[in-house]
């Protein structure tokens, strides 16, 4: 008998506890959706719709968040890196990808911070990486924002080739970023290197075959231009 109350006490307050987990849960979100309400009357009349989308984008992922129990990852499994998985100086380092729902749950006292569509400005390849380090835009308040010397703000399609793929080869390639204010369409292929002041326009094609290398000079502009071959600047 004593071993029967026993289990039945400890299923009840198995159940009790997670009973208590749900009301903190509810609590939580009811707490969360107040405050992002209070938020919300902040916007002006132009921005309600974009914010409320914005806001409503984190609840959901704060349900996402409370609803998923335990640790997304087991740190007792993780190993340590082979001594070959290095960075370039030589550093290991553990490579975690994972949805930012989950991730967050891995970190103690960790914070969410919403960020406007606004303010996303990706970075993820050295084609990116032109775009933002260009003209194309200016930091206001600690935001980058389309400059107003573009004409349309719309954003340029630029593809760099595989020669550009590492940053160290990126930034080695351009003596200056070049002035990409009137750009539609760049693509780059092949041994290309860039001079200083080049003013790109337009749509502009450069490719450098195998074995070829094009070496734009320093205050050339090309507007709607395609430069193949090979163009060697030497110095004297």
């Amino acid at each position: 008998m004593s071993r029967f109350v026993q289990d039945l006490s400890k299923a009840m307050s198995q159940d009790g506890a997670s009973q208590f987990q749900e009301v903190i849960r509810q609590e939580l979100e009811l707490s969360v959706k107040k405050e992002l309400e209070k938020i919300l009357t902040t916007a002006s009349s132009h921005e309600f719709e974009h914010t409320k989308k914005d806001l409503d984008g984190f609840r959901k992922l704060f349900h996402r968040f409370l609803q998923e129990k335990g640790p997304s990852v087991d740190w007792g499994k993780i190993q340590r890196p082979p001594e070959d998985s290095t960075l370039d100086g030589g550093l290991n380092v553990i490579q975690l990808e994972t949805a930012v729902g989950a991730a967050i749950k891995s970190f103690e006292n960790s914070l969410g911070i919403n960020v406007p569509r606004s303010r996303f400005l990706p970075v993820k390849t050295t084609s990116d990486l032109l775009l933002v380090m260009s003209n194309l835009y200016s930091l206001n308040a600690g935001s980058l924002t389309m400059s107003e010397k573009r004409e349309f703000p719309t954003v340029p399609l630029v593809k760099l080739g595989s020669s550009f793929t590492k940053v160290q080869d990126y930034l080695r390639r351009f003596e200056s970023i070049p002035d990409m204010l009137e750009l539609d369409h760049l693509t780059v292929s092949g041994d290309v290197t860039f001079g200083k002041n080049v003013s790109l326009k337009g749509t502009v094609i450069i490719i450098a075959n195998h074995g070829d290398r094009i070496d734009i000079p320093p205050g050339a502009v090309l507007e709607n231009k395609i430069v193949s071959g090979n163009l060697r600047i030497l110095d004297h």
